[in-house]
């Protein structure tokens, strides 16, 4: 079941659109998750991958570069970041460091952020890592620091993804990372969230341990939602665009059951600027008036 936010949390949230509304962030996206792969080695409970109607679509070239043509739009003064990631694992695409790469040379106001399970995060694969510039963070999706649970809800080799992780710690402690590692979890609201946090610091002290909420994926996944929070969404900021082209409504929208446009079709910022989408962030009061957004927990 999600868990219920507190209202302090809410204020705290609602304030941080306020401050969006009065950016450039109005007119250009905040966040940008470009799918390149649609795939995932694991098969989380907790996401739609393990159902997804896209799976191993692969973002051609051509339309990479049409991204990243479009992103170049964005004025320079106006910091953003991107993710080559959407419903899927970026590690498994070869070409990640060469779009990487790309970003970096082609959009020096845009930061990159990972999310990863970092089972594929070989010794090979971190030496690239560290070469990638302006990493904002890389968060990886561990959920379960017990054996058993993690393989029941990851669906992946426990021990083989405790050694990367002990890999990617050593260069951490080593002073060799330029980027803050978190290592996450999916909550259910037990008394394992916090266990989980402890045992972050204690096995891994140079990661953050962090728990968010667990979400049914604007209907996606069978998880029960309560406590719908009235107030607008951050996720209207950004852009989420699937490994076809779709854009879909936000990244909560994994199947792209909502979409709000195509970039084969149109530009980014047509996209987000369209009168229908825009409407959100100029003034729309609280998720609760919109569909599909009124029945979404995510913070």
């Amino acid at each position: 079941m999600a868990a219920l936010i507190d209202l302090e949390t809410q204020d705290r949230y609602s304030d941080g659109i306020r401050r969006m509304r009065a950016s450039p962030y109005l007119d250009y996206p905040a966040h940008v998750h470009m799918e390149t792969l649609a795939v995932c080695n694991a098969a989380c409970d907790f996401c739609p991958y393990p159902v997804l109607e896209r799976q191993g679509a692969k973002m051609p070239d051509d339309l990479i570069e049409k991204i990243l043509r479009d992103l170049a739009e964005i004025p320079r003064s106006v910091p953003f970041q991107i993710s080559p990631f959407k419903v899927n694992e970026p590690f498994v695409d070869t070409r990640l460091f060469d779009i990487t790469r790309a970003i970096n040379r082609r959009l020096p106001n845009a930061s990159i952020a990972l999310t990863s399970n970092a089972s594929p995060m070989t010794d090979a694969v971190l030496e690239k890592l560290l070469q990638i510039r302006k990493v904002a963070y890389l968060a990886i999706s561990f959920n379960d620091h017990r054996e058993a649970e993690y393989e029941a809800t990851m669906k992946l080799p426990y021990r083989r993804t405790l050694a990367r992780l002990e890999a990617l710690h050593a260069l951490v402690q080593a002073g060799r990372t330029r980027f803050p590692v978190v290592l996450s979890r999916v909550g259910d609201g037990s008394q394992a969230d916090q266990a989980f946090v402890a045992w972050v610091e204690d096995r891994f002290p140079g990661f953050r341990g962090s728990v968010s909420p667990r979400g049914d994926w604007l209907g996606q996944v069978e998880t029960q939602v309560t406590g719908v929070p009235a107030i607008p969404c951050q996720r209207w900021f950004e852009l989420s665009i699937t490994a076809t082209g779709v854009v879909a409504h936000c990244c909560m929208d994994g199947m792209a059951k909502f979409p709000i446009g195509d970039v084969r079709e149109r530009s980014i910022l047509e996209i987000y600027n369209d009168p229908t989408y825009r409407v959100l962030r100029e003034k729309t009061a609280t998720r609760l008036e919109v569909s599909p957004c009124k029945g979404c927990t995510f913070m």
